[in-house]
């Protein structure tokens, strides 16, 4: 087996190589990451190319022998970009995929932006047949055109591949950092719910925020740990039940902000504050990625909380934005 993997030196990406090279269940794999802005330190059965995924000379030279890809290159806001990336690069992948001799599984991982995760309101679960509802904004287009693109591929050509749909990917102390009020991770952006007083006030007397949805109750949002994601790869990687499929990968239950401040007033004697908001309570279903790859995450509400604030993040250890590689 060779893999190419794209997005290699992100979140994901350090985890997934890591994984991929220690599992007994292929000692020979190989792995060709298509680095772009920043490189890989070398290693055993590891080689890095450089290049852009919009370059077709670039791509083609990069797929050359592969028998796996494993696409995560995306970008956030950058209209130029990504279109470069999520239109242009998916596309010339996918051209040199099904042209290719090697080629057995095109794996993409996709986001719940294509649904809207807390911005737009759905009625029941999400499942892998609910409709794309994305937000307004290039990214989750751009994750909308990489999905459909795919599934046209089965329909033209028949190739053999997945996506992989993902909420908010955290590692190590990003989920605290997703509740703090002076140095946060992420958002909802405090500034457009609270004053600067407010913020200072709940930042000072450190804080636990309770967020409410629209309708009030306490908000529910999907997060994926980073190794459960990864481990959903490997499960998805040459399965023939991953075949042609769309998975949504994140925990079996959305984190209720309510329960994770009632949590850590009982672990940490935290004390909490209730904020109202304009988002909406949605369910990422991951019911078909559990029973038809085997899969089930190993981190619920409590280990994902106590993990982020157990963890002492070194000043060489940077917070990493999981799309950028």
């Amino acid at each position: 087996m060779l893999v190419l993997v794209t997005g290699a030196t992100g979140k994901v990406g350090r985890v997934l190589l890591d994984q991929l090279l220690a599992d007994p269940r292929w000692p020979d794999l190989r792995i060709r990451a298509l680095c772009h802005n920043r490189t890989l330190s070398a290693r055993d059965r590891l080689e890095s190319v450089r290049g852009s995924i919009a370059d077709r000379e670039a791509v083609e030279q990069a797929m050359a022998g592969v028998t796996h890809v494993i696409h995560m290159a995306t970008v956030k806001e950058d209209p130029l970009s990504a279109m470069d990336v999520s239109v242009k690069g998916m596309f010339w992948m996918l051209e040199s995929y099904r042209q290719s001799p090697t080629a057995r599984q095109f794996m993409l991982i996709g986001g719940d932006c294509v649904v809207g995760h807390i911005i737009n309101s759905y009625d029941s679960p999400i499942t892998e047949n609910s409709p794309r509802k994305p937000y307004p904004g290039v990214y989750a287009l751009s994750k909308v055109l990489e999905e459909v693109m795919l599934e046209q591929y089965y329909v033209q050509y028949g190739i053999n591949g997945c996506c992989l749909r993902a909420p908010w990917i955290m590692e190590k102390d990003d989920f605290r950092h997703v509740l703090d009020f002076d140095q946060q991770f992420g958002g909802p952006d405090w500034d457009q719910l609270l004053t600067s007083a407010q913020r200072t006030e709940y930042a000072t007397t450190s804080k636990v925020p309770i967020l409410l949805d629209s309708a009030g109750a306490t908000l529910k949002r999907n997060f994926i740990h980073v190794t459960d994601l990864v481990n959903a790869m490997l499960a998805a990687l040459d399965d023939p039940a991953s075949r042609q499929n769309l998975f949504n990968i994140a925990m079996n239950q959305p984190v209720d902000y309510g329960a994770v401040a009632e949590h850590l007033k009982q672990t940490r004697n935290l004390t909490s504050v209730t904020i109202e908001t304009p988002f909406h309570s949605n369910w990422l279903d991951n019911a078909k990625a559990r029973q038809l790859l085997g899969w089930h995450p190993r981190y619920d509400m409590a280990r994902l909380v106590d993990d982020a604030f157990n963890y002492q993040r070194a000043p060489d250890d940077p917070r990493m934005i999981w799309y950028i590689g």
